[in-house]
């Protein structure tokens, strides 16, 4: 789904489920469409009993939290949640206007209506029964050998990983492919390879000892029986204990996600002849002849480790095994185009046990999200015409600029950083591509064939299409200008291989974005977005790229100490805090992340201050103008959470949860000002351990 990135907030989705998403929520002001009575901060979601220096968080959201239930289907709540709806609900109105349209067949608006009503139709799918998934089930069991296992999983291989955004990193193939710009030569497509083969969120679910993870291995374990057996599958807990040891054998191989975060750490090319050197057990030859990457002469391999490990398994696993393990992941693939018994097992599992969810998001939705899926561009198109005004794209353009001279007037003020360094950040600066509401080139689907009573072909070959799409631009070069998100996206990026920002239209509206609002709030709203993905650029991983997007170290000793001193300090503030008991924030899981939001709110400010021009800020219910920026800041990580979806986002996500997020102020010193936060309050930094990064 994404390209090289660096997100505002992180979304992993799944073909089957096509709704487990794992977001940093946020505040909004309506259940439908965004307009927010007062045009600023949200007043009525403050708790001002709350003492500011005490928990900033709640005060700015504390009446909100109390007010607001979790929908049944969410697993937290926020603006994103509801700005997703409201664009789930404009696509939804664009899908039934093409299908009134009686649109040529094989025209894009026909793929999107066909597209919509195959996954729409349940009694169709019932009707089938596992018709559509037997021939791979038998093409599964007629592998007779270790050469022929090795084709399979070749043949597996999707591009459905991102390594810089953590989009289903952990593949439920055995690898994932990722083509993007190359870390030597970023201005040729190069292919990536990654570690793979798990089907829970991460391998901290196999090998945390905590009895919570132990029980729900358990579970996970009788989830993986009863697919198996509603799939006609004999004996199927010992089949599933077998996946499951398996797939904790693969786990024992694997990076942690806090460990995949150093580039250089990363940067490993291997010539095909290095794989069977360096990782042997499976047989490398066919396994990318079944790939369709006989003619790639070489890899960047993300975590070798993994691969070694991995390659070991394929030959020391029994064959019965691995083909048991690859059917399992078939059936799990697609439950939500099977027959409802699997898809409802499937949510039972991922959604209620896992996620805590106690309701499945309506068909309609996840109708919604396949389209977006799969023919994005398509239905972008139209979104970006229809809502999208050249007047929001304006501001915003205005905004940007704003901040991006904050960044070079803080660049050229820090007083430890050499003259040689600084103008290569400043030179990141001149080449950053910022892109608003949508792109310049919309993706050509052509070669996608789509039938309207097909959904799982439809699923299959979008899968392949997009798989296919990706090789043939191996050795290509880079679009610069490329963008890995469509308009209908409520989030934002930041893609370090090109040095370039993706702003998608559906975030730009309120309450992130309102036209008639106060500079304050906006600043502090998505000015602060726009600082926090212009501030990627600079964090634990974009400072490892240059400003033509390749792995290059451009620091001085000193000043790289200093920057690594710096965020260490960082690392180790988030530490201590701690949404659970037995659970804390990963600060180095969440590094990248958090430098971002530092440096991005403090870049915000200064935009905001330049904004002004010397005028004071009007007020806002008593709120001066530094007040209303920095309580739009901590609206926008207001969030309420089921305990299970919280604690997932601790365990994979590299997003810290809301609550810590607004923490950031912490660490700005206008903060201290403006809410007179004095020594006594909990929150309350002392001047030397307050972090400074850019």
């Amino acid at each position: 789904m994404i390209s090289v990135s660096k997100s505002l907030i992180v979304s992993r989705t799944c073909v089957a489920i096509l709704a487990l998403n794992i977001f940093s929520f946020v505040l909004v002001h309506a259940q439908d469409e965004p307009q927010p009575a007062i045009h600023g901060i949200a007043v009525a979601n403050m708790d001002r009993s709350v003492k500011p220096g005490d928990d900033f968080f709640l005060y700015a959201n504390g009446d909100w939290i109390k007010r607001t239930e979790i929908p049944p289907d969410r697993g937290r709540i926020g603006v994103f949640t509801v700005l997703s709806e409201l664009s789930d609900k404009r696509t939804a109105g664009l899908i039934e206007e093409m299908a009134k349209g009686n649109a040529q067949n094989g025209s894009g608006a026909r793929k999107i209506a066909d597209l919509y009503n195959s996954y729409m139709d349940e009694a169709g799918i019932e009707s089938r029964g596992l018709a559509p998934l037997e021939p791979r089930l038998k093409a599964i069991a007629a592998i007779q050998n270790k050469q022929e296992l090795a084709h399979a999983l070749g043949e597996n291989l999707r591009a459905d990983v991102d390594a810089l955004n953590n989009t289903n990193f952990h593949t439920a193939n055995l690898f994932g492919l990722w083509v993007a710009p190359g870390f030597n030569d970023s201005d040729h497509y190069a292919a990536y390879l990654l570690q793979g083969g798990l089907q829970l969120p991460d391998r901290e679910y196999y090998l945390a000892t905590s009895d919570r993870m132990r029980d729900l291995r358990s579970k996970y374990q009788t989830h993986v029986s009863a697919m198996l057996k509603l799939a006609g599958f004999t004996d199927p807990d010992a089949r599933a204990a077998r996946i499951v040891e398996l797939e904790h054998a693969i786990a024992q191989t694997h990076l942690s996600l806090a460990d995949n975060e150093n580039i250089h750490k990363a940067n490993n090319t291997w010539q095909r002849a290095d794989f069977e050197a360096k990782a042997p057990g499976l047989e490398w030859a066919e396994y990318f002849r079944g790939a369709g990457l006989s003619k790639q002469a070489s890899f960047i391999v993300w975590q070798p480790g993994a691969f070694v490990g991995e390659s070991a398994l394929v030959a020391s696993t029994a064959l019965d095994t691995w083909k048991d393990w690859l059917a399992y992941h078939l059936i799990e693939a697609y439950a939500g185009v099977l027959p409802k018994a699997l898809a409802d097992e499937r949510f039972a599992f991922f959604g209620k046990t896992l996620s805590g969810t106690p309701e499945q998001r309506p068909r309609w939705k996840r109708g919604v999200e396949t389209v977006n899926r799969l023919l994005g561009d398509e239905v972008g198109k139209v979104y970006a015409q229809r809502y999208f005004p050249p007047e929001a794209k304006a501001q915003a353009d205005a905004m940007v600029a704003n901040i991006i001279a904050a960044f070079r007037k803080r660049i050229e003020a820090l007083s430890w950083m050499d003259p040689s360094t600084k103008a290569e950040a400043q030179a990141k600066l001149t080449t950053l591509y910022v892109g608003i509401g949508y792109t310049g080139t919309w993706r050509d689907y052509s070669a996608y064939e789509v039938e309207k009573d097909d959904i799982f072909g439809n699923f299959w070959r979008g899968s392949l299409f997009d798989y296919q799409r990706h090789v043939a631009r191996l050795g290509a070069p880079v679009d610069r200008k490329e963008w890995s998100m469509t308009p209908q996206t409520v989030n934002a990026v930041n893609l370090p291989l090109q040095n370039a920002l993706n702003f998608p239209a559906a975030i730009l509206q309120p309450p992130f974005f309102d036209p008639q609002a106060p500079a304050a709030s906006n600043y502090g709203a998505i000015g602060s977005v726009i600082g926090h993905e212009i501030s990627h650029t600079f964090d634990s991983e974009g400072a490892a790229f240059d400003s033509k997007g390749r792995v290059r170290n451009w620091w001085t000793p000193s000043d790289l100490a200093h920057f690594e001193a710096a965020t260490a300090k960082l690392a180790a503030q988030y530490d201590t805090y701690k949404p659970f008991p037995d659970l804390s924030v990963n600060g180095k899981q969440t590094l990248g992340e958090n430098i971002a939001d530092v440096a991005g709110i403090s870049a915000a400010y200064d935009g905001y201050r330049a904004s002004l021009a010397g005028q004071t800020a009007p007020t806002q219910e008593g709120f001066s103008g530094d007040q209303q920026f920095f309580i739009a800041f901590a609206q926008n990580w207001g969030s309420k959470s089921r305990e299970a979806s919280l604690r997932q986002q601790v365990l994979t996500d590299p997003h810290a949860p809301g609550p810590y997020r607004a923490a950031t102020v912490r660490n700005i010193d206008a903060w201290y000002a403006a809410f007179d936060v004095q020594p006594a309050d909990k929150m309350y930094l002392g001047a030397p351990d307050r972090v400074r990064i850019w």
